[in-house]
């Protein structure tokens, strides 16, 4: 933007130090990794605009957190819920018409854990849980204000008086606010596990499912998953559920995904691969796992958007 080139290197130093948090904030308020970079650049200017007027780093990340809210609550004012497939209608079947995509603002989008987490290994394993796939949709569903006060005390441990100061309102409706917003959250599917590297049966399961996929092994592949599996591909309207609909449809409509490659990567610290097809790019594959099986398979195929925001190669 115009203004970049005329900030200070300190100034700019010290307001990037918050732009990884900043993005995670933004990213849980929005569901939308390009939305929440948007958003933080938006807070980035407007800050620095108004630095001199602060000194001291505790009171410079609270305010940019009062900047970043009042960027987030303004974008959703004038936006529609972001979702999941499964939020839109019912399962479909391997027979059922993938349906015309649907735009990009429609759906809750994956986010590179680089880009918002890092730290402390216990502190990256805490964050994890916090930005998986099915509780950033989940909090789609509250209020944006009540939005706010759940990731501000549950997600970033804000304290309530901290968090009133930040909404110009009292403790009080920020204590009722917090008990709406987790009331609203205690029934919601909010995922299985987040990924942890250092598990061996993680790790195995994982290396099975590549096995199992790049070698288009069906029965192989069928048996890490749950009964019943969901399979969705954003912008796709069209999910599945069960073995039965995931296999039919594999070697059916999706047969072309015979011979594909996966590359690995993290996604919304859950375990991700880049799939390319003997034809190119063709999805960005997220699996939600638990207890040992995968019960999520979420194929993101915004490829052109995507690819390069994990930093997997698309063909020159």
């Amino acid at each position: 933007m115009s203004d970049a080139a005329t900030i200070d290197e300190p100034a700019e130093l010290r307001l990037e130090a918050f732009r990884g948090e900043l993005t995670g904030y933004c990213y849980r308020m929005l569901g939308s990794a390009f939305e929440a970079e948007d958003a933080v650049q938006d807070t980035m200017i407007r800050a620095w605009r108004g630095l001199d007027r602060f000194e001291g780093r505790a009171a410079l990340r609270s305010w940019l957190y009062r900047i970043a809210t009042n960027v987030c609550l303004t974008m959703l004012g004038s936006a529609q819920r972001r979702a999941r497939p499964m939020e839109l209608g019912p399962a479909g079947t391997a027979r059922s018409a993938p349906g015309e995509p649907l735009p990009e603002e429609v759906w809750v989008g994956p986010v590179p854990e680089a880009r918002i987490i890092a730290g402390d290994p216990a502190d990256v394993a805490v964050a994890r849980e916090s930005i998986r796939l099915a509780f950033v949709a989940a909090l789609q569903h509250l209020p944006p204000r009540q939005r706010a006060v759940l990731i501000l005390r549950e997600v970033l441990a804000w304290s309530a008086a901290e968090v009133a100061e930040l909404l110009d309102t009292s403790v009080a409706s920020v204590t009722s606010a917090l008990q709406r917003a987790r009331t609203a959250l205690a029934g919601a599917d909010l995922g299985g596990e987040a990924l942890r590297p250092l598990d061996r049966e993680q790790s195995d399961l994982l290396e099975r499912y590549v096995r199992a996929f790049e070698g288009y092994d069906m029965a192989a592949l069928t048996a890490l998953l749950h009964e019943d599996v969901t399979l969705n591909m954003p912008p796709l309207p069209l999910w599945l559920r069960g073995h039965a609909d995931l296999r039919d449809w594999m070697l059916g409509t999706g047969s072309g995904c015979r011979g594909s490659r996966l590359v690995p990567t993290v996604a919304n610290g859950m375990p991700a691969f880049g799939q390319y097809r003997t034809t190119g790019p063709w999805a960005l594959i997220v699996l939600d796992v638990s207890a040992g099986r995968i019960r999520g398979i979420t194929n993101f195929l915004d490829v052109e958007r995507l690819f390069p925001l994990f930093g997997l190669p698309l063909p020159g």
